[in-house]
């Protein structure tokens, strides 16, 4: 836990960014009657029957210190989904960085063997030696900032029935444009002596003979 709050209170290097990724999936849904308009008093009403149009997965990749995040939709979150979603960081988001330290889960698609799967060994090293690993500790999802940002992207973008792929990927660009053209930060408040005290029964205590 201390080695991500310790690398939340480091300042901002463009030359070593700091990104905490996640993913989200999202239920397809079409109205089956088109729903009344909004009206003076009244919001919009919409029937409670649906059409299911499947599900897509959503990978954010936020950099908090920045103030910028990218949403990719992909049709699953599979070993080679993540493998390219590493790629596309390394080499399209931040291909003039010299290391880029990245804050995830421990899913078991997270990992090196899922970029040798489909890329083979060199190219996963290449991208691979690029990243420093922090995985946030199991049943600490928390401490991930992009849970965080999934949440804001909820309720501004996803609150309401999306009907299809286009629809969803459309709004979600607007939404990260404008949260961007803003340079949204996450204020994290939460530090390491915070943790030693709020979790001090879990810290090891010293011995004596």
């Amino acid at each position: 836990m201390e080695h991500i709050l310790e690398l939340y209170q480091k300042p901002y290097d463009p030359k070593r960014p700091m990104v905490c990724f996640d993913e989200k999936s999202v239920q397809l849904l079409a109205h089956i009657t088109t729903p009344l308009a909004m009206q003076s008093g009244q919001t919009i009403r919409q029937d409670y029957e649906y059409k299911r149009n499947g599900t897509r997965n959503l990978f954010i990749l936020v950099e908090p210190k920045a103030g910028s995040r990218q949403v990719l939709v992909t049709n699953r979150r599979t070993k080679r989904d993540f493998a390219h979603a590493m790629r596309y960081l390394v080499d399209v988001i931040h291909p003039e960085a010299e290391c880029i330290d990245i804050v995830m889960d421990n899913l078991n698609t997270h990992h090196y063997h899922s970029l040798v799967e489909f890329f083979g060994k060199q190219e996963a090293d290449r991208i691979w030696n690029r990243l420093e690993i922090h995985y946030t500790p199991e049943h600490a999802s928390w401490l991930n900032m992009a849970e965080i940002e999934l949440s804001i992207l909820s309720k501004q973008c996803l609150s309401r029935r999306i009907p299809s792929e286009w629809t969803l990927s459309t709004e979600i660009i607007a939404w990260e444009e404008r949260r961007n053209d803003k340079k949204a930060m996450i204020r994290w408040n939460f530090t390491v002596d915070d943790a030693r005290i709020v979790f001090k029964e879990h810290y090891p205590t010293s011995l004596t003979c």
